[in-house]
């Protein structure tokens, strides 16, 4: 659970970032960009310094490794099948984790930012889903209790009875809700079949090929490159990479159905009490509601 705490932390960070540039004229294009490019850098760093790749050698072909993982759910890859299944699943969940980012930013013009910020947190139910079906990770009564709570405060802090309204359903927010959740359940996919030693070459390949996307659509959008927005990337790279790094290593231990709600719903949590005491921010009372739901709902989790 400490490890699931410290992804929240890094979770909350990013939002926390993003909320200073709020009010200023920066480019999300150029910061999710430098973002990428400093969580690949490091996890690179990690990398090296580790030396993952140093006497790794095939010990069976990754082909018939993977055949005999898809028929035991308890079979742990080889470390070289490992390093094989991390840069396949990693570049998957890098083009998932850009699109999720594109498809907020087109789902917000056509939703607004209530409706798309509610389907992009509630995109963890696609990992949570899948965990029960296929690994069959069922939470106990009470963390059901818990899990609903959580997913209800989600709702609550970021729809409004305007954003319900002038909701008027759009492909937009649909494709955000999966590619979203789909970039999250990657981590878990990982977890479940690779050695954990090897995570950071996941998650390299996850940082890299975003960033070679997202470079590549920056540079088509003519964006404005500056100094500001650079340094803003950084900021927010170095907790983007270790919420995912953290979160992998919390599912070793917590249930996916359990971690999900917790790492979605305590990031809210720690965004606001970081809004109210860095930002001097006056709390709403659906999020003072949904805050106390949310350590309602963690304390069931936990329980």
């Amino acid at each position: 659970m400490f490890y699931l705490f410290l992804a929240v932390l890094c979770s909350a960070s990013i939002g926390l970032i993003f909320k200073y540039t709020e009010t200023r004229n920066t480019n999300r294009y150029v910061i999710t960009s430098a973002n990428y490019f400093i969580a690949f850098v490091t996890s690179l760093i990690m990398i090296v310094y580790q030396g993952l790749l140093t006497g790794v050698t095939r010990e069976v072909p990754f082909v018939d490794d993977v055949r005999l993982m898809l028929g035991n759910n308890q079979h742990m890859l080889t470390p070289y099948s490992s390093i094989v299944w991390g840069v396949s699943v990693g570049a998957l969940a890098g083009v998932f984790f850009f699109l999720s980012f594109i498809f907020y930013q087109k789902s917000v013009k056509d939703n607004g930012v209530g409706i798309s910020g509610t389907f992009g947190k509630l995109g963890i139910l696609i990992p949570m889903i899948f965990s029960i079906i296929i690994w069959r990770e069922y939470p106990t009564s009470i963390q059901w209790v818990g899990i609903v709570l959580s997913l209800i405060s989600i709702v609550v802090v970021n729809l409004s009875k305007q954003s319900i309204k002038k909701f008027d359903f759009k492909p937009t927010v649909l494709l955000l809700f999966v590619f979203g959740g789909m970039a999250e359940f990657s981590n878990k996919i990982y977890q479940q079949y690779a050695l954990n030693d090897y995570k950071d070459i996941f998650l390299f390949t996850i940082f890299f090929v975003a960033f070679i996307i997202s470079v590549t659509y920056t540079i088509n959008k003519k964006a404005k490159v500056t100094k500001k927005d650079i340094l803003t990337g950084f900021a927010v790279g170095i907790p983007n990479l270790f919420s995912s790094y953290f979160l992998i290593m919390s599912l070793e231990t917590v249930r996916t159905s359990v971690a999900f709600p917790i790492y979605s719903a305590g990031s809210i949590v720690l965004i606001n009490l970081g809004g109210l005491l860095i930002y001097r921010e006056t709390l709403a009372r659906k999020n003072q509601v949904a805050i106390a739901m949310t350590i309602i709902a963690l304390i069931l989790i936990n329980a």
